[in-house]
């Protein structure tokens, strides 16, 4: 007997390198209510600097975001509508029935909790099944508690909390004399993207990116890459589930005027402008070490280690993974050279 077989189509994910100002806005609010963390922002000083003009109303807004963690519920309304205004954000927002609200909000967290995630969403006068799903969340920084915020929010409390802090963020920012640099250069960088090789999406995901080395996750079809000024210098990832998003700082060159240093080059100054920074790298250069192998080495307490490392991670010589930091060889050896071509010195 003769069979024949006939060959499936082969799949590949679909790539997108997606921005707005609403993106923007967003992802503005969750850098500067990321208190731990906003230190090592290239807007902290800015935004420091800008805080007495920040209307009072916004402040609590943002206080109120901070304490929740509403920020990621922004990430995903805004995936889901992909709004270029304010406005349209807000109308499609009120368009949302209740349980297709809170699947959004809901975070994804695999196949064998999906049934979890729907029954909340389905059932969201329910707080106890937000419960029942934030508890699988005990090990992540932020999730447990967010799932947990969202059971005792109406849609229309926390509707009325994301549209009126989008507003104001948008309102105050926009006033700020960056803000048309940014929308130029996120513009221009979106239209240097507009084509992409779909048969190398991983290549294309690196290149993008500038640097992400994305492997295939079950369920993702779709792969965003958004560009960012406000959370820069970091590299943001989220996922639904079927989308994976990974938001991308903007590249110096688009930001900096002739004579300017580039921010790649004060923010590694500025993390190698300390002894016990210096000290960390060099050892970390003969090998990879835990939060508690460096404690123990330096007899420093963790929680002093862990901003020290916050700014070696932001300045891109030291990265983390399964809780072992790690030297980037490739941007210590670099740097130098970085230096010397802002500054022109000839050999």
């Amino acid at each position: 007997m003769k069979r024949l077989t006939g060959q499936a189509p082969v799949e590949s994910i679909s790539l997108e390198v997606q921005w707005s100002p609403i993106w923007e806005v967003i992802l503005g609010i969750a850098g500067y209510t990321h208190r731990e963390l906003r230190h090592t922002f290239e807007m902290d000083a800015t935004w420091l600097a800008a805080a007495d003009d920040m209307p009072k109303s916004l402040v609590t807004l943002l206080e109120e975001i901070e304490k929740t963690n509403f920020w990621y519920g922004m990430i995903m309304l805004q995936n889901e509508f992909e709004a270029q205004s304010v406005q349209e954000f807000s109308n499609k927002l009120a368009a949302l029935s209740p349980s297709s609200f809170y699947e959004i909000l809901l975070p994804y967290k695999g196949r064998d909790y999906e049934s979890l995630r729907k029954d909340a969403a389905a059932e969201n006068a329910k707080q106890e099944l937000f419960q029942d799903y934030a508890a699988i969340f005990d090990n992540h920084e932020y999730f447990g508690g967010y799932v947990e915020k969202l059971g005792q929010y109406s849609q229309k409390e926390m509707s009325d909390l994301v549209v009126s802090t989008i507003k104001g963020w948008h309102s105050w920012i926009s006033q700020q004399g960056c803000w048309k640099k940014w929308v130029r250069a996120l513009e221009f960088e979106g239209q240097q993207n507009r084509s992409l090789d779909f048969s190398k999406p991983f290549e294309e995901i690196d290149r993008v990116t500038g640097g992400v080395k994305y492997l295939p996750e079950p369920s993702v079809w779709t792969v965003k890459m958004i560009p960012h000024v406000s959370y820069r210098p970091w590299l943001l990832e989220n996922r639904t589930f079927d989308t994976k998003l990974f938001f991308y700082p903007i590249k110096d060159a688009f930001l900096t005027e002739p004579g300017e240093p580039p921010a790649e080059l004060v923010r590694g100054h500025k993390a190698l402008g300390d002894e016990l920074r210096l000290k960390i790298l060099y050892h970390l250069l003969k090998g990879p070490l835990s939060l508690q192998d460096i404690s123990m080495h330096f007899k420093t307490s963790k929680t002093r280690l862990h901003h020290q490392l916050s700014l070696l991670k932001a300045a891109r010589f030291v990265s983390v993974e399964k809780g072992i930091y790690s030297v980037n060889p490739e941007q210590v050896q670099s740097f130098s050279e970085k230096l010397t071509h802002f500054l022109d010195v000839k050999e």
